[in-house]
């Protein structure tokens, strides 16, 4: 098979998984989108977390023009992503029992709020926990994980559970373990990751879901724009400052 053949056969994988999302998840995204709206209009605060590579997913919704000015990422030190040395910690510290509950104890989320956890196996201490203790401290959580995962694999977590078991809301990303698309004749072994792409996809459809429904309600959504086009930066700044009680990307 060419490159060509193979780069059309990753799209196409990536496609056929976002149309599953999109067909057999639409109720999930629907109801965390309206999780999201409540939290906004009750003046609660919103937090979104990803350890490693389910770190970009969540990092995309926060101070993103077309999106909502209030997500806030609430990070892990050296879980975030590769920029960590080496990069292995990260992964790592995603086994790590009792590293969520100091994160979040540690926090500015407090009851009343939201948090999105995104996870592609769901199976790891550092998500499992995440997801547990901010239920616990009274936040409405919503999962974005892989439940095949759960089916095929075993929990990392001392409770034998995984993030599906901790949520309001779960939405499943459809990726099969291993999040390989690809194989090749003469390679061992699957490649050509999609996680990062339905992941990605799917957070950004539940906070339009979120966005729409709170203008349905006649509550106008603190929405960024962009920085490059005319009056850009102008806007943002209102509604930062107008918001800055709710925002803690911004000192």
């Amino acid at each position: 098979m060419s490159e060509h053949q193979l780069a059309g056969q990753f799209l196409d994988a990536a496609i056929g998984l976002l149309q599953r999302v999109r067909d057999e998840e639409a109720g999930a995204i629907a109801a965390a989108g309206s999780l999201i709206a409540d939290t906004v209009e009750a003046g609660g605060r919103l937090f979104v977390f990803g350890a490693g590579h389910s770190s970009l997913p969540a990092q995309d919704v926060v101070y993103r023009a077309g999106g909502l000015a209030l997500m806030n990422l609430l990070s892990v030190p050296g879980a975030v992503g590769v920029d960590v040395m080496p990069a292995t910690l990260g992964s790592a510290l995603e086994r790590v029992d009792g590293l969520a509950g100091a994160v979040l104890d540690t926090s500015p989320a407090q009851p009343g709020d939201l948090l999105i956890v995104i996870s592609l196996s769901g199976r790891n201490s550092l998500p499992v926990e995440m997801a547990m203790n901010a239920r616990a401290l009274g936040l409405t959580v919503v999962g974005l994980t892989s439940l095949a995962y759960a089916e095929e694999t075993k929990s990392r977590h001392v409770s034998g559970t995984f993030l599906k078991d901790h949520c309001d809301v779960v939405i499943d990303s459809k990726v099969a373990p291993g999040d390989a698309e690809l194989s090749a004749e003469g390679l061992e072994g699957r490649f050509g990751p999609a996680s990062t792409v339905v992941a990605g996809a799917a957070v950004q459809a539940v906070v339009a879901t979120a966005i729409s429904e709170l203008a349905a309600r006649g509550v106008t959504p603190p929405v960024l724009r962009s920085g490059n086009v005319d009056g850009g930066h102008e806007w943002n700044g209102q509604v930062l400052s107008e918001y800055r009680d709710r925002i803690f990307f911004r000192y």
